[in-house]
């Protein structure tokens, strides 16, 4: 008897297993669009302080169609938890509303510097249809020009609203009812770092804060904490960069489906399929504004991934890992002084550049000084995840306040935004290493005289050169430097061009008779980045009166006729060469510990 008792409960035990994982794997009945009515009443979800889920009370007001091709919004009033004296409050954007306990929809829009409570909601069934939208393989390029190092936070900004169109998703006077501005908080970012980012971010609809993190908020080795379940009405976060520096934005959980989970209700950025890390924050406390109160929330740790950012909101699952753009920097501020600082940047074709700006700009100017005399040396590899490929980068940067931090920042952003927006292939970085050493004065020189120690050569003879220059210091040095003469025939005059990195470029540019090309394949762009002009060399060409032809970005000089006609033929290539009287015969360069400046041209002539 004791046998077949035991033997029922056996029995019984997955019986009653199934049925329990049945309950947890059942989602919030929804209620659909058709079914809501003016006078309605019902409750909201969201947090105002720490973790806890508060109900709040809401009115239907009525429902606005087809604001948008195929979207509509509830009108609704809410009252409660403080809502009548502080308005509808950004960080609310997902907060779900229920109607005799099914879910209608997520708040998401508000009305400027309206002191009413009254919202729109996005209506829940267009939040489901996130899902049904397929995934896509990547973004088209917003297309590449010639390379531009100062690739700073206004250019980024002016390549976003042409790529995204982003106007859309800014609040105006004449477009009172719009998405929620989404708070971001600034953990460990300078002063000066700050301004600037809040500058980039917050005509693209978020709300700049100095935040913080709680224990657990850096991710260290990308390791997720223990599974934590969200519950709709909990706050949520996307975190754009974590580790030794936060840069998180929090919004509101909608509804919850296993580990699936609906948020925001409105548009975190809309790029389709992202890669965002999903976290979970701290609410501090309500800031009541009459423009618009916010939530104050520190940042959490990473416990899933956002993988869709549609119009009606954002998809996630919560235990997936997002994938990071490591970026390591390494900062030497006085001999044997340095530190090392650890970052994790979200894997993005546009942001992620972007926020190499940011963060590079924030740790230089946090542990150096804004202001004042600065130089800066660095090289940094940019390995990307491709066939052991990488980029290499060295330079000089010297100026007042903040400009070598600028210039260096938009340089490391430039290289990344043209590596993954390159129209030949798709390619992402898999980590960038950086190595700064700063220096408090500044470290020009400028060019004072060039000596050639003869005017007329042979053919293959040696030309030795002397390059005078005066430091920043007021001291003079000479540079040193032999030359082969090119094989020309007797009486042929050719030129020696010595000079700074602008100025070959402008004398490049009048030999080109082009001011920007594209590139014709991935490996020549890689070439490209790899060998950029820097500021402390001094550059040596020898030009001479030959045929050539310049094509797609790479000069072919000095050709043969019948080669030279072959690639002018209309039928050799479907890019237009163009063709040169002027061809580069000879190229130097010589490393000096300054920004050099200055240029001069030295016409040499073959003895007869």
């Amino acid at each position: 008897m004791n046998r077949m008792i035991r033997s029922r409960r056996f029995l019984l035990l997955p019986v009653m297993a199934v049925f329990f994982l049945a309950g947890m794997a059942m989602a919030t009945e929804v209620m659909p669009l058709s079914e809501i009515k003016p006078g309605m009443k019902g409750k909201g979800r969201s947090v105002f302080a720490g973790a806890k889920v508060e109900e709040f009370d809401v009115e239907i007001l009525g429902i606005l169609e087809n604001v948008q091709p195929g979207r509509n919004i509830i009108l609704a009033r809410l009252a409660g938890c403080g809502l009548e004296s502080t308005g509808i409050i950004s960080g609310m954007s997902g907060s779900p509303v229920y109607i005799d306990g099914k879910l209608i929809g997520a708040v998401a829009y508000g009305f400027s510097f309206s002191k009413d409570p009254v919202c729109g909601l996005t209506p829940i069934g267009e939040m489901l249809a996130i899902e049904k939208t397929p995934a896509a393989a990547g973004r088209t390029s917003p297309g590449l020009s010639s390379f531009d190092q100062s690739l700073n936070r206004d250019n980024l900004i002016e390549m976003y609203r042409k790529e995204f169109n982003t106007k859309a998703l800014v609040r105006t006077a004449s477009q009172p009812l719009a998405p929620l501005a989404v708070p971001l908080y600034f953990s460990g970012f300078s002063p000066w770092a700050f301004k600037q980012a809040g500058d980039f971010f917050a005509p693209l609809g978020f709300r700049p804060f100095v935040g913080g993190t709680t224990s657990g908020g850096q991710l260290k080795g990308l390791e997720f904490p223990a599974m934590e379940k969200l519950q709709e009405g909990g706050a949520v976060g996307v975190q754009l960069i974590g580790g030794d520096l936060d840069l998180s934005a929090v919004g509101t959980v909608t509804y919850v489906d296993g580990n699936r989970v609906l948020a925001f209700g409105h548009p975190f950025y809309n790029l389709g399929s992202v890669d965002y890390a999903m976290t979970s924050p701290n609410v501090i406390t309500v800031l009541a504004s009459l423009e618009s109160s916010a939530k104050l929330a520190s940042a959490g740790p990473v416990i899933g991934t956002f993988t869709q950012d549609r119009v009606s909101g954002a998809v996630g699952e919560v235990g997936k890992k997002p994938r990071f753009v490591p970026l390591k920097i390494n900062l030497m501020t006085a001999p044997g002084v340095s530190r090392d600082f650890n970052l994790n940047l979200i894997n993005d074709r546009f942001l992620t550049a972007a926020l190499i700006n940011m963060a590079v700009s924030s740790l230089v100017t946090s542990e150096q000084r804004s202001y004042g005399n600065l130089s800066l040396e660095f090289d940094a590899t940019v390995y990307l995840d491709q066939d052991g490929i990488s980029i290499k980068l060295e330079d000089l940067f010297s100026g007042n306040y903040d400009q070598a931090a600028t210039n260096l920042s938009s340089l490391v952003a430039s290289v990344a935004y043209y590596v993954v927006n390159n129209d030949f292939r798709d390619v992402g970085i898999y980590r960038i290493d950086l190595n700064v050493r700063a220096l408090e004065e500044t470290r020009f020189c400028f060019l004072e005289k060039v000596l050639l120690d003869k005017y007329e050569v042979s053919p293959g003879e040696q030309i030795h050169i002397k390059v005078s220059y005066r430091t920043y210091r007021e001291e003079s040095r000479t540079e040193e430097v032999t030359l082969i003469s090119p094989p020309l025939p007797a009486g042929t005059e050719f030129q020696i061009v010595i000079g700074d990195a602008a100025t070959m470029q402008q004398v490049e540019r009048s030999q080109y008779r082009v001011q920007e090309f594209m590139p014709r394949s991935f490996s020549q762009l890689v070439r490209i980045l790899n060998n950029l002009r820097k500021n402390n060399r001094i550059y040596f060409k020898v030009v001479a009166s030959k045929p050539g032809i310049f094509l797609r970005g790479e000069e072919m000089p000095n050709l043969p006729p019948s080669l030279k006609a072959m690639f002018l033929s209309s039928r050799a290539s479907a890019a237009a060469p163009i063709e040169l009287t002027r061809s580069t015969l000879g190229e130097y360069q010589l490393q000096i510990p300054f920004v050099f400046q200055g240029g001069a041209v030295i016409p040499v002539k073959i003895k007869k």
